[in-house]
């Protein structure tokens, strides 16, 4: 079930912050239970990789542990609890409203797609990707009836292509020679390749942002210009982990390798509060 990945599902919570929704009893509640949603139907998609994959993973220095290669569990055992997984998904998918759902059915739509064949093809993978991210923070705003900024939208769609071209290049790196027999489109890529793009999404996400934080939208919004004022946090965020990836030897995933990282995580803290502040007590 990967644990270790539902932070990412925090992408869901975005339109309660910044919608200023956050301290409305039913607006949190709600968000909560589209949090637990896509956990229960990001560990589903999860073991059905995990069970499609689980000879290949054999062959990595690190998927190898993850319980189906290794034999550990069973595939009788991982069908059932992706079964209970979609059922409970469904389930609170439909206390939050039928936009909601079809947003669910989207995000488990494409992750097949992609299990079955879209990952094989060169770039539009970490697209298809990074619009999970993207309909995270769609479900969010749905499960709560908050409009999502189109800069709130950029500024996600490049920080999920961010996460996604690093995690990619970190393959690339850790595999080297064995990368293609891993995950055949690997063998279509180059560290220095994904380097100009992670490039081009680094500086266009720190722009969004910083578009969004001076956007007459935001201004009227929250009626304060003084969002622009962590966009330094922003850009330590991106710099500590763009640091994770090139300057440590380190053999996990950089999402999770992040996850420990006392800086980023003290800056994230940090953003966090300035940003509550900010938004809700400016």
């Amino acid at each position: 079930m990967r644990p270790t990945q539902w932070p990412k599902n925090f992408f869901v919570l975005a339109p309660l912050v910044f919608g200023g929704e956050l301290f409305q009893p039913d607006s949190l509640l709600r968000s909560l239970l589209a949090l637990a949603v896509f956990c229960c139907a990001a560990s589903a998609v999860y073991l059905l990789n995990d069970l499609r994959d689980r000879e290949a993973d054999r062959q990595h220095p690190l998927k190898r542990h993850r319980p189906l290669a290794a034999g550990t569990l069973s595939v009788k055992a991982a069908l059932a609890a992706v079964a209970v997984l979609v059922a409970m998904a469904a389930a609170g998918s439909l206390q939050l409203g039928p936009i909601f759902s079809w947003i669910l059915v989207a995000y488990l739509t494409i992750n097949l797609l992609y299990s079955f064949g879209l990952k094989n093809i060169v770039i539009l993978d970490v697209m298809i990707v990074s619009l999970g991210f993207v309909l995270r923070v769609a479900a969010g705003g749905a499960a709560i009836d908050v409009e999502i900024s189109r800069w709130l939208a950029l500024c996600t769609i490049f920080v999920a292509l961010f996460l996604v071209l690093s995690k990619r290049r970190h393959e690339i790196v850790l595999l080297a020679d064995k990368a293609s027999g891993q995950r055949n489109v690997l063998e279509q890529y180059s560290a220095s390749f994904l380097d100009q793009m992670i490039n081009v999404v680094t500086a266009s996400a720190v722009v969004s942002y910083a578009l969004y934080a001076v956007s007459p939208e935001t201004l009227e919004k929250f009626d304060t210009q003084n969002l622009i004022y962590t966009l330094p946090m922003v850009l330590f965020g991106i710099f500590r982990y763009l640091f994770l990836i090139y300057q440590t030897s380190a053999k996990r995933n950089p999402t999770e390798a992040m996850l420990t990282d006392l800086p980023f995580l003290l800056n994230l803290a940090v953003w966090g509060c300035a940003v509550t502040w900010i938004v809700y007590g400016a």
